[in-house]
């Protein structure tokens, strides 16, 4: 399943994300589209680096665990 393998990827770098005070939560998944939403939460909805959060760390991983999956977004 689709939601699984994003949750998967999401854990891979958690720890990462919490050693900073911060979080990732999925928000939805666009299957057609293959769009992931995601909420940075805690530091990392604050930080500076966010946006390079998001595309370094949090879509680099989604994208390389689920290739189907072509943009994340953080709402």
């Amino acid at each position: 399943m689709l939601k699984e393998r994003v949750e998967k990827a999401l854990d891979s770098i958690r720890p990462a994300l919490q050693a900073d005070g911060g979080d990732v939560a999925l928000v939805d998944i666009d299957e057609e589209k293959g769009i992931v939403r995601v909420q940075l939460q805690g530091a990392c909805a604050s930080c500076p680096s966010a946006q390079i959060t998001l595309v370094m760390g949090v879509e680099k991983a989604i994208k390389e665990a689920v290739p189907e999956i072509k943009e994340v977004l953080s709402v």
